[in-house]
């Protein structure tokens, strides 16, 4: 009976602290004008609204979550400027249970495995990748790299055959926001590619791999056990918690795209680098010699960003980013016809500076940085469907191999 009532409480305690989107809905809204634009530019400072996509895109919708208490000033304002609107997800709890309810179902993989068929959650991702480098340690080294704010490890694979002199290093990590659950599948994917397949040898052999599967593990939990949508790391706050990984990075920190408030999407947090999953990523990089590609993995929208996320003007080697670029989304939409659009980050998506790709390129100096945002759910936004993980991590990998065809044939040393 003892035992009955204390599990009763435990289900209980964790109840009580998952937060419901009961009531919230997604709204999406396409531009058709320039004013149009900055009407959705001014709702976004608002900092009220939850904005799922971009909202610099002429004919390209913008997702925006809305709580049940500002629905209707969405609505109305979008009504009174005449915005173009449809609701994309009526009640963003129904879509969440739908997909936890699928994720409760699937088959559980064996102990240091991992498939495609699901989001699986930090411990599983630890056992596999402690599991591939013992059992492949010509080729793959594990290296816990730092602590989390919660106190989990950062886990990265090097993976390369022989000696590291000469070769290009190309630097892959994904999830520093927390509800983007098909970028750490996809990094999987791809370390999964690189040791277990043998086809793939000539990358290992001509490459130096940095892999980081999960950047931000804390917030990754919380968005599976608390609160589906979170984004930011788990640092405690003094009226909200958490900071977005993606505007912590020492390099223009502070600037356009940002915010100072901890109740904020895109809280730059105290100080630069006041994370320690952004923190400890930096000190990975500046360790290395030289880093020659930086692939940062988000969600959603499918677009192949380069730098600068601050502001419009281009870096000095723009027209090889834009090229490379195309040629990656190019490979990718020759799979299943998915198509990438390339561009300037602040031109095609928004202002975000801070960003990991402004300071991988900025600082340490990788030639080649981009932000890869990956595909969404369709009508569930960030919940990409588990049955969409498949084919999202397939068709994202001939995209990873036009990236290393481009850095080995320019960037031996």
């Amino acid at each position: 009976m003892k035992v009955a009532l204390l599990v009763v409480f435990l289900i209980s305690a964790v109840l009580a602290e998952y937060t419901s989107y009961d009531g919230y809905t997604v709204y999406s809204v396409t531009p058709k004008s320039q004013k149009d634009l900055i009407v959705l530019q001014e709702i976004y400072e608002t900092e009220k609204f939850d904005f799922w996509s971009t909202m610099k895109a002429l004919d390209r919708p913008t997702n925006i979550m809305a709580s049940p208490e500002l629905k209707e000033l969405l609505v109305s304002t979008l009504e009174a400027h005449k915005l173009e609107y449809e609701v994309l997800i009526d009640n963003v709890e129904t879509a969440n249970a739908a997909e936890r309810q699928r994720q409760a179902r699937a088959p559980r993989v064996p102990q240091g495995r991992i498939d495609f068929q699901q989001y699986h959650r930090y411990d599983t991702i630890l056992d596999y990748v402690r599991t591939l480098a013992e059992q492949n340690p010509d080729i793959v080294t594990r290296e816990v790299y730092g602590t989390s704010y919660e106190g989990r490890e950062l886990t990265l694979l090097r993976i390369n055959s022989g000696s590291t002199a000469g070769k290009p290093t190309i630097l892959i990590e994904g999830g520093i926001h927390a509800r983007e659950w098909i970028a750490p599948a996809v990094t999987l994917y791809i370390i999964q590619e690189l040791v277990e397949n043998p086809n793939n040898r000539a990358l290992v052999e001509n490459a130096n791999w940095i892999l980081i599967p999960v950047t931000n593990p804390d917030g990754y939990e919380y968005s599976h056990t608390n609160q589906r949508m979170w984004r930011k790391t788990r640092r405690t706050g003094v009226i909200c918690n958490g900071v977005d990984g993606n505007r912590n990075f020492d390099h223009e920190w502070g600037g356009p795209g940002t915010s100072t408030s901890e109740c904020s999407e895109i809280f730059i947090g105290p100080y630069p680098f006041s994370e320690p999953e952004c923190a400890t990523l930096a000190e990975v990089a500046l360790a290395e010699e030289h880093i020659d590609l930086y692939l940062a993995m988000h969600s959603y929208g499918q677009w192949l960003l380069y730098p600068w996320g601050y502001t419009y003007d281009p870096p000095d080697n723009v027209e090889e980013l834009h090229q490379v670029g195309v040629q990656a989304a190019d490979a990718i939409e020759a799979v299943y016809g998915t198509r990438y659009v390339t561009g300037n980050s602040a031109a095609l998506l928004y202002f975000a500076a801070g960003a990991s790709d402004d300071w991988f390129k900025a600082i340490a100096g990788a030639p080649l940085s981009y932000t890869v945002e990956l595909p969404g759910g369709g009508n569930q936004g960030f919940d990409l469907p588990a049955s969409r993980i498949q084919p999202v991590v397939t068709e994202t990998w001939p995209g990873i191999v036009a990236f290393y065809n481009h850095v080995v044939s320019n960037y031996r040393k």
